[in-house]
């Protein structure tokens, strides 16, 4: 039974602020969109929202005396228990605000770190959110002591770490240290894990794009994968990966992530540094766009400006355009390596495994080599790296047929022969 329906969903006060001087980052009547939808992912319900202009953030209360005075009147006469930010506060914000209004006071920061903490399922996840939370929150203790009461009671106060917010710094700390520790931990194994899955010559397809674009529901479709795939952002935080058979003759790896999102906080991105860090090792990116979202174009911005931050830039991409049973995408104006497709339905999906295979394949060439016996190593090289069709040992050295990716044949192309007369 849904969440919402057997709990009373907890009512807020959003509130956005466009800046007109250069340098301030602001909110937009469609990021307070999105943060209603944030709300909503994490039991909340919006019942009230304002928005104003201003030429940069009030000192004190960042939107100023008149509208923190209008935000508390809404809040009082709706009974919102809650007051969201479409922005990062300053710790002083953060106290002034809550003396002020009287009510817990969280920015978009914190909500998107309540959802994780709410979906986090795997011991990665759970430790990366409660890093993420206590170093995002220890320079804002501050401004938290009315709200330490409320702990485990609302949004913004869940996860892992939400009592240890009630210790001293000393001992937030003690317990960040031993965090990253065990995260260290954690991503040497993955680290092991990923150097065993290198020697394998099957290529890694990732599945990226804006949260709730349907990167879930793709993989579902093709494989039966069985991942939680909701209506609501961030539904997927664990990394799945499952082998695809894309043709008679060639065969992936494909992995669903975590959903990017506009100002994804840094405290949370480096928690999950990684689960991001599996995307650098990708052969491929399949970037599914939500184009039944208005806003997809800045949702692609968002995501290219983060591929950009794992320095992943130099990845092949296809842009799959999804949810065409919602908007037809025949009216879109494409270009490039994209498609268009329904992940619920498997309209376009035939195209889509066509092109991937195409790209894929272009990655790869069959050569002919002749490997001198006293370069034993390009051999073994061979055997870990590419697919070997033939293999004959003669006089001269290892006579070898074999597919191979463009760094091994960087390696190895000194020793490529015709074999006509060898």
């Amino acid at each position: 039974m849904d969440e919402k329906n057997t709990h009373e969903r907890e009512k807020a006060v959003l509130v956005g602020v466009e800046f007109t001087t250069a340098g301030f980052k602001g909110s937009s009547p469609e990021s307070l969109t999105e943060l209603s939808r944030l709300l909503d992912t994490a039991g909340g319900e919006t019942v009230f929202t304002v928005f104003q202009k201003r030429p940069a953030p009030d000192p004190a209360t960042f939107v100023g005396e008149g509208k923190t005075e209008e935000i508390k009147r809404a809040a009082e006469e709706l009974d919102a228990s809650l007051v969201v930010f479409d922005a990062e506060l300053k710790p002083t914000h953060i106290k002034n605000l809550s003396d002020e209004l009287g009510r817990m006071v969280i920015d978009k920061s914190t909500l998107i770190l309540d959802i994780f903490a709410l979906h986090a399922t795997t011991r990665e996840g759970k430790i990366g959110v409660e890093l993420a939370q206590l170093k995002y929150q220890l320079p804002r203790l501050l401004g938290m002591g009315r709200d330490l009461s409320r702990l485990g009671g609302g949004i913004g106060t869940r996860g892992p770490g939400e009592t240890k917010l009630e210790t001293d710094r000393r001992h937030i700390r003690a317990r960040i240290e031993m965090l990253e520790r065990e995260l260290s931990d954690i991503e040497r194994t993955r680290a092991v894990q990923r150097k065993a899955r290198a020697k394998s010559t099957t290529p890694k397809i990732a599945i990226i794009g804006y949260t709730n674009a349907g990167k879930s529901t793709l993989l579902n479709y093709l494989t039966d994968a069985g991942v939680l795939a909701e209506d609501k952002l961030f539904a997927t935080l664990s990394t799945t990966t499952r082998r695809l058979k894309i043709s008679d003759t060639c065969e992936a790896l494909v992995s669903d992530t975590v959903g990017f999102i506009n100002d994804l906080p840094r405290h949370l991105f480096e928690a999950f540094a990684s689960t991001f860090d599996e995307l650098r090792h990708a052969d491929l990116f399949w970037h599914i766009v939500d184009v039944s979202d208005e806003n997809h174009k800045d949702q692609m911005k968002a995501v290219h400006e983060l591929i950009a931050r794992m320095d992943a830039e130099a990845t092949d991409i296809i842009t799959v355009y999804n949810k065409c049973d919602r908007n037809p995408c025949e009216r879109l104006d494409f270009s490039g390596d994209a498609v268009y497709i329904s992940a619920l339905t498997g309209e376009g999906v035939p195209a889509l495994l066509g092109l991937t295979e195409k790209k894929l394949q272009s990655r790869k060439k069959e050569v002919s080599l002749l490997i001198p016996y006293d370069r034993g190593g390009l051999l073994n090289l061979l055997h870990e790296k590419s697919r070997i069709k033939s293999l004959e040992y003669r006089d001269t050295g290892a006579a070898v047929t074999a597919i191979v990716d463009a760094e091994t044949y960087g390696k190895v192309r000194d020793c490529e022969v015709s074999y006509d007369g060898v």
